[in-house]
């Protein structure tokens, strides 16, 4: 199912979002609007303010405060993607350049806190404390597995606790930021927060490891960056994992990492094939349905209504999409 018809429950609310997070750019400073026009413009699916407003649709649908946590949760995003290719060095996102390949790191840096900022005074204008508290948490989570991975890099002995909790940190917090704040602000029952919160934490989890995959086994293309990018920063995601695993000896993820700069491209190509010649594309999208069978499980606590469907359907579509 397209997210078109996913969303359709709430794509009017989505389309207000989006204009939400257009006005950001409004500003006087013309050098910098260019820039926050550049990157806001290049949103992706908008798939965690969607997550926010199908949570709040279970109990009392409150626009007023609802629409700004969901603009929210998509400027942090942001934030984080634009900081991530200033750490990186990385040149293109979605197909296009990125702001530290245009402008250069120290603005990427700082374009970044601009943005995590206005999140921020989004998070205010919902006047909930506990969202706002819960908001700086979730800040300081994707600050700390960044910091993980860095530590981490080109580092062969990591274990598979090591990544689920790094990417719990980076992706799935964002995700059961979405839900848990869509559900606060609904007034929803706590037995129901806690569900949407352990149904966002899964399907965040689920939704990175297909990202994973993806960096793998898709296209430079079709994804808007090169593939193998994980690998060229030296970080080990699940597929490469595996692979480590198949092939203890000689591998070229170990060749990669103990000489970085020697056949480095070589390394990477034959990681990439090694992995789309065997089964551990699969074993991974088992690990990942596993992740979505958990989400759909926490529905259980939540009525049955268009947006318990549009969750449900939601799973369906992490596991089937190609970018």
């Amino acid at each position: 199912m397209e997210l078109i018809h996913i969303y359709k429950a709430i794509q009017d609310d989505l389309a207000k979002v989006k204009g939400n997070l257009n006005s950001v750019s409004r500003i006087d400073f013309d050098w910098l609007s260019e820039q926050l026009n550049y990157v806001v413009r290049s949103s992706g699916k908008g798939i965690r303010p969607a997550l926010t407003l199908l949570a709040g649709k279970f109990y009392h649908y409150n626009r007023q405060h609802l629409l700004p946590m969901a603009a929210a949760v998509e400027l942090m995003h942001t934030a984080t993607l634009v900081h991530d290719d200033a750490i990186d060095k990385s040149v293109t996102r979605r197909g296009k350049p990125t702001i530290f390949q245009i402008w250069g790191g120290e603005t990427a840096i700082l374009l970044g806190d601009y943005l995590f900022a206005k999140a921020g005074e989004s998070v205010a204008d919902t006047q909930s404390p506990r969202v706002i508290k819960l908001f700086s948490q979730t800040l300081a989570t994707i600050s700390s597995g960044e910091l993980s991975q860095l530590c981490t890099a080109f580092k062969l002995k990591q274990t598979r606790q090591q990544y689920f909790q790094k990417i719990a940190g980076k992706t799935a917090s964002l995700f059961s930021l979405a839900t848990e704040s869509g559900a606060i602000l609904s007034k929803a029952p706590e037995k129901s927060v806690r569900a949407l919160k352990e149904y966002g934490h899964n399907l965040g989890i689920a939704f990175q490891i297909v990202d994973d995959i993806l960096d793998f086994t898709s296209t430079e293309e079709k994804l808007g960056k090169p593939i193998g990018s994980d690998l060229a920063q030296g970080t080990l995601t699940l597929p490469a994992m595996l692979l480590l695993e198949r092939y203890p000896e000689d591998n070229p993820i170990s060749r990669l990492f103990q000489n970085q700069d020697r056949d480095r491209q070589k390394n990477i190509a034959q990681t990439i094939e090694l992995i789309r010649s065997s089964s551990i594309d699969q074993e991974c999208y088992e690990v990942a349905a596993e992740y979505c069978a958990k989400a759909n499980h926490s529905l259980t606590e939540l009525p049955e209504d268009a947006s318990h469907r549009a969750l449900v359907n939601l799973t369906n579509y992490i596991l089937s999409r190609e970018t």
